[in-house]
């Protein structure tokens, strides 16, 4: 086996030996999280160095893109808050579609626990940061802790392996894609000042075209990526955050595939034989190999192949990219001091304490009440650490806190209690999770 393996590698290609470390990487389950947790502490390195002038310069520095006189000029802090999270946001929206549609959110049945799950974890932190902070105007942070951030809190599960049931982490991910959706709704709801109607029309326009197109059989992601970039800058004007465009155009992006199971394995079937018979390298073996290709391609809808080619690039270049512009806040000499301002106040009690006990709370009643049915396998003591783990806020946390408190002051603090919540969220979910035994019995006994 073990010559097998060196024969093995000694017929890569000298490029494949040198990126397949990096290939392993990427394949890794949790390799996004820790991506993200690099690029957080080199902004927070970068930002308490001798060098911290230079990192507000930097992603304030001016940067125009568009064509002829055509462009738009805003600063590269803009670009990624606004631009690249709008795709961010496009991905959540597919993960969302696809989970009503497919997965964990297409029945009542499926969906009821990990939806009072997340109703009461977003609302009893809301409601903690609230209480701290009313009557100041500070409560306008009081969204901050009520996001969970998915790729860190899925990538924690993925580092614990085999301690933890996978239908707990089925669980985390349905709550989290939930909590997206509360969060949306706070965005556009709350953090929205002026509005633009002609603006908001013309984003509506732009809807019902990739509406249109969707009903005709349009499958081209190409016409899409199109139409989502005229949304954008359509909701961009309207002065509704232009991220919440990302969202929109997703719920309009087809999810059937324009042939069916049968018919494509029937076609594949024939292309195959027609290439055995083919000689190497001929017309006809060209020709059996591009029909492949495209049978391919037609038997997935472009919600799939969307999501799935968006993936990498929002996990290993979008939401870094964010860590990097948006984590960096200046602590050293002052970090006691922020830590007691109600703002981090506010924001660790609702991350820290508030979420697992919505969390658990709301599941709880839930299934005491009968109205919402625990996942097999995962017992309480899973679900209270899980509800730690989805205090780790950090992305949306983030996000939601610039859109709260703009630049300055108040925005650094309520970073520092962000991600110092989420870390020890993050540690107390972990430790709580790593001694927990597997489950022999099912939720449903304990919960009667």
């Amino acid at each position: 086996m073990a010559g097998q393996e060196s024969r093995t590698h000694t017929s890569l290609l000298p490029i494949e030996r040198i990126t397949s470390p990096f290939a392993r990487f990427v394949r890794l389950e949790a390799s996004g999280g820790i991506l993200l947790l690099a690029c957080t502490l080199l902004a927070l390195v970068w930002a308490n160095s001798p060098w911290e002038e230079g990192y507000a310069h930097f992603w304030h520095k001016p940067l125009a893109i568009g064509f002829g006189r055509a462009f738009l000029s805003e600063t590269r802090h803009f670009w990624i808050n606004d631009g690249l999270m709008a795709i961010f946001f496009f991905l959540v929206g597919l993960e969302i579609k696809r989970e009503i549609l497919i997965g964990e959110l297409s029945s009542l049945k499926r969906a009821g626990f990990p939806i009072i799950a997340a109703i009461g974890g977003s609302a009893i932190p809301a409601l903690l940061y609230f209480v701290v902070n009313s009557g100041t105007e500070a409560v306008r942070g009081w969204g901050i802790p009520m996001a969970t951030d998915i790729a860190f809190a899925l990538g924690v599960l993925a580092l614990l392996g085999d301690r933890v049931p996978a239908t707990l982490k089925v669980f985390v991910a349905a709550l989290a894609i939930v909590d997206d959706i509360l969060c949306v709704l706070v965005i556009s709801f709350f953090y929205t000042e002026t509005i633009s109607v002609v603006s908001l029309g013309v984003a509506f326009a732009g809807l019902a075209l990739s509406c249109l197109a969707n009903w005709a059989g349009v499958r081209s992601p190409s016409a899409y990526a199109v139409l989502s970039i005229f949304v954008w800058a359509a909701v961009l004007m309207s002065g509704v955050h232009a991220t919440i465009a990302g969202v929109l155009m997703a719920f309009t992006i087809p999810a059937t595939t324009p042939i069916e199971r049968a018919r494509f394995l029937e076609r594949s079937r024939g292309l195959l034989d027609e290439l055995d018979s083919a000689a190497e390298h001929s017309p006809e073996e060209h020709e059996a190999i591009h029909g492949l290709e495209l049978q391919c391609a037609l038997v997935q809808s472009p919600l799939h192949r969307i999501e799935h080619r968006l993936q990498p690039w929002v996990s290993f270049l979008i939401m870094p990219l964010f860590a990097l512009a948006n984590a960096g806040v200046h602590f050293l000499g002052d970090l006691l001091d922020a830590a007691r301002h109600p703002i981090a106040l506010g924001v660790a009690l609702g991350l820290l304490f508030g979420k697992p006990a919505g969390i658990a709370g709301a599941a709880w009643l839930g299934a005491k009440l009968q109205i919402a049915s625990p996942p097999s396998g995962v017992t309480w003591r899973q679900i209270l650490g899980a509800g730690w783990l989805c205090g780790i806020g950090f992305t949306m946390s983030l996000f939601v806190a610039s859109l709260a408190f703009g630049d300055g002051t108040l925005l650094d603090i309520s970073k520092i209690g962000t991600l110092s919540a989420s870390v020890i969220a993050g540690i107390l979910g972990t430790v709580i999770l790593s001694s927990t035994r597997p489950a022999k019995a099912a939720l449903e006994s304990s919960a009667t």
